[in-house]
């Protein structure tokens, strides 16, 4: 079942429409000291992206491309929603981008001038001198003031409301077009390699409807922004999400600070990704354990599996307590998370849903909601979404593959790329897939990491990792083929697993690597007893470096697998 929601053409209708509705309130709670937060309301957000939006004009950057870099914070969001909402097009960039590669995008994107945060000024500063980029404006996040040549983002906007109440009108009067680009979003993986995602209004205001008309979220919700958003699945669920149902929002310092944050701001819904969940899992069971209550939990758990939500909670008062006691809704996303961590929230009276979606859609494609959800599954598409599986085996997996409003115009400036991915308004998402008799959408792992054994049988190195990364002691996992040297059709299925030191010594008094390596090749044949022989794990690397992976923690395989294995040996199980 869905709910109406409030139909708008683009971001700019989202903002004016949804400002009549919920302008005074809060928007935005800003820490300024200790105990001290200063509360911004919708109405004050919308003028102060207006005011900026004002002044970016007055700077010449009409119909420019304007590039944003930095933390998670609420200057970002003006800087994205003022470019975007009249100005011209915004390039969002992975605050985590090393300096060379920072470079490169500012060179591939054309921006002409760009908002960053203090910790990116060096770079930025040095970059603006290259003859090879069209850098013309540095606009700092973080001063107060303009100084030596560099804006400040503050002062833009004083100075866009002097402009505004001296009558000036070309933001405001500025016209959207909503199927061109307005977006230009960097796909992960090394920049000169990564693709980039051309996305409209349009694509993102269809997703935000029809996402706020099936998902448990309102006015009345306190939204934490966790997760970088400098990613469409953070800048959509989170940021206009927010915007839209005149919800407040808060920014999270970190990974070290989430308790505190979901603590403080008392937090009613956020989006993470699998393994801050499986984080946040691990401190409950600590607790349980350090009371003393295991065995009474694991009961009480048993008794109230089938009860409500309210039930579960007041049974579970002490675990929702721990995040605030306030959490109505969770949503994961990026990456499968582990169906005993999500039965066990449900259990304790937590509604956490997986989404899934990809940047070229926008991101959403499927989601669990309070009335349809099954563990395992991403749920059930978006409502304007269509979904279907290409090429089914005999288990009916095979690509997923999606249409919709939502679906991205293409890569920019690579139209052999986009004629590879996009057929007829279809989307092949590179994903594989099956969906059930009841319509739930069953998500099996990458097209291209699929391992295929010389029996013809396709192993799923995500299932695989799954339970790999269950045995204490492994943060993470990686699985991955190896042909044998004496016949090359042979492929064995081998894993690298990233280990804790301190918890192999705790658990399993191992120290030395010999001792650690036997701990996990005892390990590794428990999982292998669970499993098909042709599913068996062969061969191990032990290492404590982590894997490769994107901003939204998805592991790189490619450049995993590029790894020399002589830094780490593999070894026989």
């Amino acid at each position: 079942m869905t709910k109406k929601s409030l139909e708008v053409t683009d971001l700019k209708d989202m903002l004016n429409k949804t400002r009549e509705l919920y302008g005074n309130n809060p928007g935005y709670k800003i820490k300024i000291g200790k105990g001290q937060y200063k509360t911004y309301t919708h109405n004050e957000i919308r003028d102060m992206i207006n005011y900026l939006g004002t002044a970016l004009i007055s700077l010449g950057l009409k119909g420019k491309r304007i590039g944003i870099i930095g933390e998670n914070r609420y200057e970002w969001e003006l800087a994205y929603l003022s470019v975007v909402c009249g100005v011209g097009i915004v390039v969002p960039m992975d605050k985590s981008l090393p300096a060379n590669e920072l470079e490169e995008v500012i060179e591939r994107s054309g921006i002409e001038a760009i908002f960053y945060s203090k910790k990116h000024e060096e770079t930025i500063r040095k970059t603006k001198y290259s003859e090879k980029n069209k850098l013309k404006h540095l606009i700092s996040m973080d001063a107060n003031i303009h100084d030596e040549g560099i804006y400040s983002e503050k002062e833009l906007i004083k100075k866009g409301k002097e402009l505004f109440d001296l009558g000036n009108r070309k933001y405001i009067n500025a016209k959207i077009n909503p199927e061109e680009m307005s977006i230009m979003l960097f796909t992960s993986g090394t920049t000169s390699k990564a693709k980039v995602v051309a996305l409209s209004h349009k694509n993102l205001v269809s997703n935000v409807m029809d996402y706020a008309s099936v998902v448990d979220v309102n006015s009345n919700d306190r939204i934490l922004s966790f997760l970088p958003l400098h990613h469409v699945y953070e800048c959509t669920v989170g940021m206009l999400v927010s915007l839209y149902v005149g919800a407040e929002r808060a920014f999270c310092d970190g990974i070290r600070y989430i308790m505190e944050s979901l603590n403080e701001y008392k937090i009613t819904y956020s989006a993470f990704v699998p393994a801050i969940y499986e984080l946040m899992y691990k401190n409950i069971w600590k607790m349980i354990e350090k009371k003393g209550k295991i065995k009474e939990t694991k009961k009480t758990m048993q008794e109230y599996k089938n009860k409500s939500i309210q039930e579960k909670k007041e049974a579970f008062k002490e675990i929702h307590d721990m995040y605030g006691g306030n959490i109505k809704l969770l949503i994961s996303g990026a990456a499968p998370l582990d169906k005993e961590v999500i039965e066990a929230f449900r259990n304790w009276g937590i509604n956490l849903y997986q989404a899934y979606g990809l940047t070229e859609t926008s991101p959403i494609i499927g989601i669990e909601t309070s009335k349809y959800n099954k563990v395992g599954s991403i749920g059930k598409p978006l409502p304007h979404v269509q979904v279907r599986i290409d090429e089914q085996d005999e288990q009916g997996i095979g690509e997923l593959v999606v249409k919709g409003p939502n679906i991205m115009l293409g890569y920019y400036n690579d139209k052999k790329a986009t004629e590879s991915v996009i057929e007829d308004g279809w989307f092949h998402t590179g994903d594989l897939a099956k969906i059930d008799k009841d319509g739930y959408i069953f998500i099996c792992g990458r097209k291209k990491s699929v391992i295929v054994l010389k029996n013809g049988k396709n192993i799923y190195p995500e299932e695989m990792e799954g339970l790999v990364n269950k045995i204490e002691g492994v943060k993470e996992s990686f699985i991955f083929g190896k042909q044998q040297s004496d016949d090359k059709d042979n492929i064995k299925i081998h894993v690298k697993v990233v280990f804790d030191r301190k918890i192999m010594k705790e658990a399993y008094k191992a120290e030395s690597e010999e001792d650690i390596y036997r701990v996990l090749a005892d390990k590794i044949k428990e999982v292998n007893s669970v499993m098909p022989r042709y599913k068996a794990i062969r061969g191990m690397i032990i290492s404590e470096e982590p894997l490769i992976k994107t901003a939204t923690n998805k592991i790189k395989r490619t450049e995993n697998l590029e790894l020399k294995e002589d830094k780490c040996k593999l070894k026989n199980i």
